[in-house]
């Protein structure tokens, strides 16, 4: 997600402070680690060190913004096999443990809290604060001379009282045994049919659509297991607290209908999923810049209840992410998040930074690791330092999935994880919305290296007089002279110019054109490297006879 996704909170001058240590890497990528410092424990020049591999110094023109160092190794999380044969020892060990907590809390109906409990937690929680008031209120009220009335009672009083108790006390223990035997054998025997009921019932119970009795022996319920163990650090007690916690918040949200559920709200321009990554893990994007509108930020944050509104709706996606999973040992149980930060309301934003908390923890305590990695774009500065402040409430191991790219780098880094065809133009691929023209069978895309001051050429041959041609093309980065023409086979004939030559500036979405001949020939595109560095270009064509 998912988280999904920042958590925040205000930081007191008292606690430790933060350090952010930022390191880029080819793909390229900002990963920021942030380390929790005491005052004065730390030498500060050591906190600026950051921690790379084999790093290199790009080759920088006079004044560039760029000039950093560059990881060549990629160091970001990698996820783990689900196969048992692949676990380690310690992992298999807690893996059958958790199993057997599992089984045996199924078996014996403690699954879930009983109404009892849950009804005295809530009276706990709920204990209002006047009870204190009350209790300062009445020492502060109460005289010497009530304190001391006992002192004060007439001695018949007293005397009738110590009677009155030793009489209680000198009670026959028959008393307490005059119920008929067969009345309390029936109290003590339990309603066996509702038992049963109960037990039957749990036995079926089941997360995501896989149950979780392991004697049922589905492969999917060790998937599922092992994910709770992952975001526990293999501590099995911690693990199955957290299976519990998931599965009773669940129960009271009704979660497992959710997906049912139409929730009035229209937030697809804020989050959506959109096609899968190059190992088949479905993508989310969550696009925050949208919160600019602010007849959109008041319908969505303006109330608690329009901000629970919004929970329960990203709850919903999530749910409906996690359908196109697959639970098995060599299936894709995860998702790729990509939150794009461009124009995002900043830190100010209270309300949004309050339903941001909320959602970030409740989706990294009910969906433990079902983000493969999460992917912040566009990032601007101030995000570096709001990062600081939401570390301290993420796990370390959900840390190690961020991954920070600025605005110059998107299409790149989105490229190193997903397929052109299946990014968003708007970041640099070539995925169109509701594209009639190319598809999974005809999209397939080639990639070209422009070196810096290079001339590169695709062609597109036509033979055929009445033949269509249909392209895409996107450069990372652009800054290129780009054009398109028709070069026909006949000499005597005139190229035609399809596209005339241009500078395409960095903000340029991908091309796409056609053209239809009038006589056999073959239409030419020629990217132009004027830049410093090389290019990669990413395109794709088609042909069709027009009758």
């Amino acid at each position: 997600m998912t988280a999904e996704e920042s958590k925040v909170a205000e930081i007191p001058v008292s606690q430790p402070a933060e350090t952010t240590k930022v390191v880029e890497e080819t793909s390229p990528v900002v990963v920021v680690e942030t380390v929790k410092v005491a005052d004065g424990d730390v030498d500060a020049k050591k906190c600026d060190e950051p921690k790379t591999v084999e790093v290199e110094e790009k080759k920088i023109e006079a004044g560039a913004e760029d000039a950093v160092p560059v990881v060549t190794k990629n160091s970001s999380f990698k996820e783990e096999s689900n196969f048992l044969s692949d676990l380690k020892e310690y992992e298999k060990k807690a893996l059958i443990e958790l199993r057997s907590k599992l089984e045996e809390a199924i078996l014996e109906n403690n699954l879930f809290k009983k109404e009892e409990a849950k009804k005295e937690e809530k009276k706990e929680e709920e204990k209002p604060a006047e009870e204190e008031a009350k209790k300062e209120e009445k020492k502060e009220g109460e005289k010497p001379v009530e304190e001391n009335k006992e002192t004060e009672k007439p001695a018949e009083e007293k005397e009738e009282g110590k009677q009155g108790e030793k009489k209680e006390e000198e009670k026959p223990a028959e008393e307490s045994q005059e119920k008929p035997a067969q009345k309390a054998e029936e109290e003590k025997k339990p309603d066996v049919g509702t038992e049963e009921k109960a037990v039957e019932l749990n036995k079926d119970i089941s997360l995501w659509g896989v149950p979780l009795l392991p004697g049922k022996g589905a492969e999917a319920t060790d998937v599922i297991l092992l994910k709770f163990l992952r975001a526990r650090d293999f501590k099995v007690n911690d693990a199955f607290v957290m299976l519990k916690n998931t599965l009773q918040w669940r129960k009271e949200l009704n979660i497992d209908l959710i997906l049912d559920e139409d929730l009035g709200l229209d937030l697809n321009s804020v989050a959506h999923m959109n096609g899968v990554d190059r190992e088949g893990h479905p993508v989310c994007y969550n696009i925050y810049g949208v919160f600019q509108n602010e007849e959109l930020y008041e319908k969505t944050f303006g109330t608690e209840e329009k901000r629970n509104q919004f929970l329960r709706w990203r709850f919903q996606l999530m749910e409906k992410g996690i359908q196109k999973l697959d639970f098995k040992p060599d299936g894709v149980s995860s998702i790729l998040q990509i939150t794009d930060l461009k124009n995002s309301p900043g830190p100010s934003k209270k309300e949004l930074r309050i339903a941001t908390k909320q959602a970030v923890g409740l989706l990294q305590d009910n969906y433990p690791e079902f983000v493969a990695r999460n992917i912040f774009i566009n990032v601007p500065f101030w995000y570096y330092a709001f990062n600081a402040v939401l570390s301290p409430f993420l796990t370390q191991r959900t840390k190690s999935k961020f991954v920070f790219v600025r605005p110059s780098r998107v299409a790149e880094t989105l490229f190193k994880y997903i397929p052109a065809e299946n990014i968003p133009i708007q970041y640099g691929g070539l995925n169109r919305e509701n594209d009639s023209e190319f598809s999974i069978e005809n999209g397939s895309v080639s990639e070209l290296l422009v070196k810096s001051g290079g001339t590169e050429t695709i062609e597109i041959p036509v033979p055929e007089v009445g033949t269509t041609a249909l392209w895409d093309l996107s450069v990372f980065g652009w800054e290129v002279i780009y054009k398109e023409e028709f070069i026909p086979e006949d000499e005597g004939s005139y190229t035609v110019i399809i596209q005339k030559s241009k500078k395409i500036s960095a903000n340029e979405e991908p091309i796409r054109n056609s053209f239809r001949n009038n006589e056999p020939g073959k239409i030419v595109l020629t990217i132009e490297n004027t830049s410093y560095k090389k290019k990669r270009v990413l395109y794709r064509f088609k042909t069709q006879k027009s009758f």
